[in-house]
């Protein structure tokens, strides 16, 4: 063989040496991606005092606004006859109720201005912010003049608080799960979330037993005459001690992280040369409504299916039941209120054992079997119910109950995971509204009207049965997030060794993937 001149095997061998260089380097640097392993500065450890004055601000407004619900429940006839005396007992309630759910028509409009507000300046603002119209509009009722004293004016002034109560509701609930899920951490966001529920039966359980013992001491005409004014007062104080405590909070770490990288972001783009138009309009109002509508409209769709479970279940329960056993069963008054009154306090005492057993065994499984339970004990609740006396209608109202604590003490730490951080707020606020104002809401006026019109007493077993099933569905493409970190969001842990445990087992995670994939790639032979 002549010098200088190559074969073709000796070049196909150099060629396949380059090659194979080659794709060791791209190799490698797949196994340095897969290997990737949290940090010590990726996990946040809480501090426990911060994590409890969280919570208990957050359950605060929730005990305001459902201190405000119970109120008006179980005043519903009383109001009827004070602003609409014109009409029969029945168009008496469904005007009561009418204007209560008119107050759930403007929440998505709250939810549309306070989300996103709450992901572009922060959580705590915005929820000082809705406690303070909440506690004045309620406030305020107890000052209105009744029908009697000026006519129609009566009931537009009634309309007028309920709208104020209905927007700053709207930003109300969503900000509080929203804040509370951000501080607690992974491992027991079930059971902290939990606490801001308890605050919503505490609150309505408050409301309704003020009207109960009032209306025991003061009876119908002293209640009709001025005493339904007094709860509504007490509404005022109780605002004034949950501002001072959102007005004390810090702001989330989660959402500070985020904070942090966008500021990052924005001051590369400015050192670059100016702003990106692309990267404006996402941080904006509209760029974010457009993301969370076509990014995240499955997460959107189940929240909404969620949420129609939990407040068609409890508004029948909390809001209707009362009405309908003595307005609808000719049943006494007082008894109906103890009744609901104590399926409020089986709630309140069991609703964290729920929510600690969410962290335990899933969201997925909690939900599911609520909703089928739903369907199948819905009509044998009502009937019992139905049945008159004390001992059965206390076992129908002890069963609804049981089911609304299963949604009840899980949905605070699983709606916020199905959204990432920079849009947690806004989402969660426009879907939880949209479907709490179509569909929650609404559940007294629908389910008074439509036993009005059939004069079939079993339509509250009907309707809950639906909104069982519809349950059924969202949850079915729910996936699993208990104990995992939010989507957006770093690990949450509680001490500085379950830190350094968790980095120390991820970084072991990470060296087994990439001797994996390094076997898979290197020697298929060995699989």
């Amino acid at each position: 063989m002549a010098p200088g001149r190559r074969t073709p095997q000796l070049r196909r061998g150099r060629s396949a040496a380059r090659g194979n260089a080659v794709n060791d380097r791209l190799l490698r640097i797949l196994l340095r991606r897969r290997k990737h392993a949290l940090s010590a500065a990726d996990v946040t450890v809480t501090d426990r005092p911060q994590v409890r004055r969280a919570v208990s601000a957050a359950a605060l407004g929730n005990t305001m606004e459902w201190f405000d619900f119970g109120v008006y429940a179980y005043l519903a006839g009383t109001l009827g006859k004070v602003f609409f005396p014109a009409s029969s007992p029945g168009a008496q309630v469904v005007s009561t109720f009418a204007t209560f759910a008119a107050a759930f028509l403007v929440r998505p409009l709250g939810g549309l201005v306070f989300g996103p507000l709450g992901d572009r300046i922060g959580r705590k603002r915005v929820l000082a912010a809705t406690m303070i119209m909440m506690a004045i509009s309620t406030f305020a009722v107890g000052f209105l003049p009744t029908y009697a004293a000026i006519g129609f004016a009566a009931p537009l002034l009634l309309l007028v608080c309920r709208l104020v109560q209905g927007f700053s509701t709207g930003g109300e609930y969503a900000g509080a799960t929203t804040y509370i899920a951000e501080y607690a951490p992974d491992r027991r966001r079930g059971f902290l979330g939990s606490w801001l529920d308890f605050g919503t039966f505490v609150g309505y359980s408050l409301g309704s037993g003020l009207v109960t013992v009032l209306t025991a001491v003061l009876g119908d005409d002293g209640m009709t005459g001025w005493g339904w004014r007094l709860p509504f007062l007490v509404a005022g104080p109780l605002g004034l001690i949950g501002l001072y405590m959102r007005l004390h909070l810090e702001e989330t770490p989660a959402f500070e992280r985020e904070a942090a990288a966008a500021r990052e972001e924005a001051e590369k783009i400015r050192s670059a040369g100016g702003d990106d138009p692309v990267e404006v309009a996402r941080q904006s109002g509209h760029g974010r409504l457009k993301e969370i509508f076509t990014r995240h409209w499955q997460a959107v769709l189940i929240c909404m299916g969620l949420v129609l479970l939990y407040n068609v279940t409890n508004y029948m329960v909390t809001s209707y039941l009362p009405t309908f056993m003595s307005e609808t069963l000719h049943q006494d008054a007082l008894t109906a209120q103890l009744l609901v009154l104590g399926t409020m306090i089986v709630v309140v005492l069991t609703i964290t054992t729920v929510g600690r057993t969410s962290d335990r065994w899933g969201r997925r499984p909690v939900f599911m079997a609520g909703s089928i339970a739903l369907i199948l004990l819905a009509a044998p609740a009502v009937l019992l119910i139905r049945a008159g006396g004390i001992a059965l209608p206390a076992f129908g109202c002890l069963i609804l109950g049981l089911l609304l604590v299963c949604f009840a003490g899980t949905s605070a730490a699983t709606l916020p995971a199905l959204f990432p951080t920079r849009l947690r707020y806004g989402a969660l606020s426009i879907a939880f509204n949209i479907s709490v104002s179509l569909f929650g809401g609404t559940t007294p006026l629908f389910a008074s009207a439509l036993v009005q019109a059939t004069g079939d007493t079993m339509v509250p077993a009907y309707y809950l049965m639906v909104a069982g099933l519809i349950g059924l569905v969202a949850t079915f493409f729910l996936r699993e997030t208990a104990g995992k970190p939010l989507r957006g969001s770093g690990p949450m842990v509680e001490t500085k060794e379950q830190a350094r445990q968790l980095v120390a087992r991820s970084r072991t995670q990470a060296g087994r993937r990439a001797r994996d994939l390094w076997i898979r790639l290197r020697h298929p032979w060995a699989r």
